[in-house]
């Protein structure tokens, strides 16, 4: 996975993981997230907080990313990629960060980065994007208001310029795994702790 993708982040979530029961791919409520780009127009729904206002190009939360279902879970996961993607594009990390907790380090650290270095201030260039392969699993614990699970993230071939006078370094495309756990805010799933590993 690419380096301004793989942060240190506190244990939590493998501490999360421990309480969590599995849901296998047979359970009624688990299905394949929906994997086709959201609209990108509007505000995403469920955003609270004192994040800065999204623009109007914005991604918006499709349907399937809505509720408290592990389905709507599997399906948000593939939109908070984007959320990611909208970030390392724009610098603009305030969608991404109104569907993160306030406490999640990950969410912090992928936005702390994206603001520095971006597409569109010339810091990366080439096929940056990250995208969701699949959603391996997905678990909901004895705190109905957490989900957590892992999913297989891909990235392209790409080129990252720290800062302006910085060379540039080139990154083959790689895979990685993100270790999530999801938190019920306002009847909606939003990222509480992410990591992800190479």
């Amino acid at each position: 996975m690419t380096p301004r993708n793989t942060l240190t982040f506190l244990a939590a979530t493998c501490l999360a993981a421990q309480t969590l029961t599995a849901c296998g791919p047979g359970s009624p409520e688990a299905g394949r997230p929906n994997t086709a780009p959201p609209s990108s127009s509007g505000t995403p729904s469920g955003s609270t907080g004192t994040t800065p206002t999204p623009t109007a190009t914005s991604p918006t939360r499709p349907p399937a990313a809505s509720g408290s279902s592990l389905a709507a879970g599997e399906a948000f996961i593939s939109f908070y990629v984007t959320l990611m993607n909208h970030a390392s594009e724009t610098g603009d990390t305030g969608p991404l960060l109104a569907d993160s907790d306030k406490g999640c380090i990950g969410c912090k650290g992928i936005a702390d980065f994206s603001r520095k270095v971006n597409a569109k201030n010339g810091g990366l260039k080439g096929d940056y994007k990250d995208r969701l392969a699949t959603v391996k699993e997905i678990y909901r614990g004895a705190d109905t208001k957490k989900v957590g699970g892992s999913a297989t993230i891909k990235s392209g071939a790409y080129e990252e310029r720290p800062s302006p006078s910085a060379a540039p370094v080139s990154h083959t495309p790689g895979t990685g795994t993100m270790e999530f756990t999801l938190l019920l805010r306002d009847g909606n799933w939003v990222m509480y702790e992410m990591q992800i590993n190479q």
